[in-house]
């Protein structure tokens, strides 16, 4: 009968172990934000993100799961453990591939809630509420920044709300030293930054589309590389 490879056992536990670290981490550093004001303020992160801050607390639980599983499998060579773990990394690439899948088949519906999300921030640049003042100061910090102007339309989406003052600030006002023709237009007798943020939050994720790819293709291929030694790990524990 042939033995268990010391080899493929050793790396099993190698790699998942690093595996169940990565996780730890995302799980410990998303319970941080979700739970710290300290650090909620700090980066800059208010509850209309905590949903993304809440998916990582769940991925890096799951992350930790797999991690464990495999690192308990190779180590006491459980083909229970080493199958669950299998079954577990099989799910998430399904999931991952079918997100792709879906991701370009769906591309002009996504396109178009994202123009409804940034409709519905319009109206927000309109309003006079307390929250949506709050809003609009960070807005306008994002204006300065990226020197754009307002999200659609330019200056039409802050309505009335475009004469305001936020501090010593106008708004979409063009820097002095900046006032080129490419970059900033007349307009109610000041210059303003001509573009509006909507094309410079559209640029900024098609920019970062190949980053997110890469890092999916690049899990991906760890992820085949951990079913590959699970199954021939399990296979060989079967003979043994």
């Amino acid at each position: 009968m042939a033995g268990v490879s010391g080899c493929m056992k050793y790396s099993m536990f190698v790699f998942n172990f690093l595996f169940w670290v990565c996780g730890s981490i995302i799980l410990g550093v998303s319970i941080w934000i979700r739970v710290s004001k300290d650090a909620q303020q700090e980066l800059e992160i208010d509850s209309s993100l905590f949903a993304g801050v809440d998916l990582l607390i769940a991925v890096g639980s799951i992350i930790m799961v797999l991690g464990f599983l495999g690192c308990c499998g190779a180590i006491k060579e459980s083909r229970c453990m080493l199958l669950l773990f299998f079954i577990g990394l099989l799910l998430i690439l399904i999931l991952q591939i079918t997100g792709g899948i879906l991701g370009a088949v769906y591309r002009s519906q996504i396109e178009t809630s994202l123009n409804k999300t940034l409709l519905v921030s319009v109206n927000s640049l309109q309003s006079s509420t307390e929250e949506s003042k709050a809003f609009q100061e960070k807005f306008q910090k994002f204006e300065r920044m990226n020197q754009c102007c307002g999200l659609l339309n330019g200056p039409a989406d802050w309505g009335k709300n475009f004469n305001t003052h936020f501090g010593s600030d106008k708004i979409c006002e063009c820097d002095l030293n900046n006032q080129s023709t490419d970059l900033c237009t007349l307009f109610q007798g000041r210059y303003i930054y001509k573009k509006p943020c909507g094309d410079v939050i559209i640029k900024y994720l098609k920019d970062h589309l190949l980053i997110i790819m890469g890092i999916a293709f690049g899990l991906a291929v760890i992820e085949i590389l951990g079913l590959g030694f699970s199954m021939s790990l399990y296979c060989q524990i079967q003979r043994k």
